[in-house]
């Protein structure tokens, strides 16, 4: 895979996006900065950090640091995400086909998502298509619903992750200004 694996499956698309984020996926780099955690009250709250332990975001509300190292690897675009007082957790992105008809295979542990981006306003943001866990298909509507996004604000990147489950609603979420600090 080349550097040039998000920008081929944009095609004509990939200009949509802002230049910071066109940079960012064309070559990579790692960004940093504090993000806020949030969990809902009750059992919402409790379901919230039974995800947030399963994918290594802490279990604490309030603002954490963290790492997001972006890297083209031979097997697809690596996402790795570390909090500095949780763990680390890598996604692998896997371009299948390009814009309109294609999408992204993510794979992060035991659990693999079929995703397409959609764009507005120059960023970038994920929408699922199809789940497997263990490598079963589980219809959207049984699983966490992630809403994933970045875009650039006051030349920084907004990183917005929120998690919701059927019939509670959102259970967690984390959010942040990043600074690139290499590329």
């Amino acid at each position: 895979m080349t550097a040039t694996l998000v920008s081929d499956w944009f095609g004509a698309r990939f200009d949509d996006l802002h230049p910071l984020l066109q940079a960012l996926h064309r070559g990579g780099g790692t960004l940093r900065g504090p993000v806020e955690v949030v969990f809902e009250p009750g059992l919402r709250g409790a379901i919230g950090r039974l995800l947030a332990r399963r994918f290594r975001i802490p279990l604490i509300g309030g603002r954490h640091a963290l790492v997001v190292t972006i890297s083209h690897q031979t097997d697809g675009l690596h996402w790795e995400r570390r909090f500095a007082d949780g763990g680390t957790i890598t996604s692998i992105f896997a371009p299948v086909g390009r814009l309109p008809d294609g999408h992204w295979i993510e794979r992060t542990g035991h659990l693999t998502m079929l995703l397409t981006v959609d764009t507005d306003g120059g960023g970038w943001h994920w929408r699922p298509l199809a789940y497997r866990l263990f490598g079963l298909r589980v219809p959207v509507a049984m699983l966490p619903r992630v809403r994933a996004g970045k875009w650039i604000e006051d030349g920084n990147y907004r990183f917005s992750v929120t998690v919701g489950v059927p019939l509670l609603g959102k259970v967690l979420s984390y959010s942040g200004l990043l600074r690139i600090a290499s590329a």
